[in-house]
């Protein structure tokens, strides 16, 4: 029986001089967690490898005074399943015990990065990569042998004004193979925004092909203006218009605007879906959800979140994973969702999938590495080489 013996957390910094239309984020962290086994293998430990997606904070202190101690202090024969391995699903019951319902926020984050990192090492132990391990787990077996992934990008850049970084930004996107992109909106006016949308409309020439997000900047009244100015376009999404919790605000903006939207990369529990799902107007078979196993528990909480889909008649193929990393890009082929986001070429060393993974007409198919596959991933090796050195010897 393989046994932890010790797990690791370090907050990096990520590489993103860029904002959306509330957030700056050249001053935010992300937890990477290694969890390092007795298993040797050439030499080296077998570490699980994980983080807590992006486009947040680390959340170093959670993970090192609660869920990490609480893994470590376990007796090992108490995380193993029945084939007498470590468990993932075992390991996450397991620390999150003693909290209590709800409050989920950062504590969801800290959780999917130390969970993550464990389903990372079950599946290298296993000798197969994640996708496989997750199809056999939760899915009979099935699985895609590839992805449909989407650019995302089109940030506001800090003393830029106009129309040519973005557009060719989003050239660029497309030269790599991705054939659908997405934009942000609702940090600048409404005027500039149609603008800047129009400018990247030219480029890839139907509205079906481009998606934009506002991160929950709007009130109702603004949400259904910029509603009304882009409802002809045609767009693929209209994502997060307003808080994600307001699902009053949702369900309003649904009376307004036709058109398909995009939401729930904010929310953090299955209990939460469900009440979006009930509450907030969306259609089954026209909108689509965003929920990132790396901000809400991990993948055992992702397995929970569609099965309350599926109670509510929603299929697992409107799930578009957020985060734009390869551990979700695992979980979309696996469980066989929707197709996955990508950053491409922000939010390094974290964001895309390594070069590895070749884009074409829009797929990603992964590679078959044991497990998650981020030490392949040319940008994070390094910082996970500091991480666990021995690994990497």
């Amino acid at each position: 029986m393989t046994r932890v013996v010790e797990v690791r957390e370090q907050a990096v910094r990520l590489e993103a001089a860029i904002r959306n239309s509330l957030v700056d984020f050249s001053q935010m962290t992300v937890s990477v967690v290694a969890v390092v086994s007795d298993r040797v293998v050439g030499g080296r430990p077998v570490v699980g490898l994980g983080f807590n997606s992006i486009g947040r904070y680390a959340q170093s202190g959670m993970l090192r005074d609660r869920f990490i101690p609480r893994l470590l202090d376990a007796d090992p024969d108490a995380l193993v399943g029945d084939d007498g391995e470590l468990d993932p699903g075992v390991v996450r019951d397991l620390v999150m015990r003693n909290e209590k319902p709800g409050g989920h926020g950062e504590r969801s984050g800290a959780v999917a990065a130390l969970e993550i990192a464990v389903w990372d090492l079950a599946a290298k132990l296993a000798g197969v990569p994640l996708y496989r391990l997750l199809a056999d787990r939760y899915n009979d077996g099935a699985y895609d042998p590839s992805v449909d992934v989407y650019a995302a990008g089109g940030y506001y850049y800090p003393g830029e004004d106009g129309t040519d970084r973005l557009v060719a930004e989003m050239r660029g996107y497309l030269e790599e193979g991705y054939t659908h992109l997405k934009m942000k909106i609702g940090g600048a006016s409404l005027d500039e925004d149609i603008e800047r949308l129009e400018a990247v409309l030219e480029l890839v020439g139907d509205g079906s092909r481009l998606a934009v997000d506002a991160n929950g900047r709007f009130d109702l009244e603004t949400a259904i203006a910029y509603g009304e100015r882009m409802e002809p376009y045609g767009l693929r999404w209209y994502e997060e218009a307003g808080d994600p919790l307001d699902y009053a605000l949702q369900a309003e903006l649904g009376r307004h605007y036709e058109p398909p939207f995009a939401t729930a990369e904010n929310l953090f529990s299955h209990q939460d879906v469900r009440n979006l799902l009930r509450y907030a107007g969306l259609r089954p078979e026209v909108d689509l959800l965003q929920m990132d196993p790396g901000l809400s528990y991990g993948i055992v909480e992702l397995d929970r979140m569609l099965d309350v889909l599926r109670d509510e008649g929603w299929s697992p193929r409107r799930v578009i994973p957020h985060g734009g990393h390869l551990m979700a890009l695992h979980m979309a082929a696996g469980m066989q969702l929707g197709g996955n986001e990508s950053y491409p070429g922000i939010f390094q060393p974290f964001g895309g999938f390594g070069r590895q993974h070749e884009v074409v007409d829009g797929a990603i198919a992964i590679s078959d590495e044991p497990g998650i596959g981020l030490e392949h991933k040319d940008e994070l090796r390094p910082v996970l080489a500091e991480l666990v050195p021995e690994a990497f010897a």
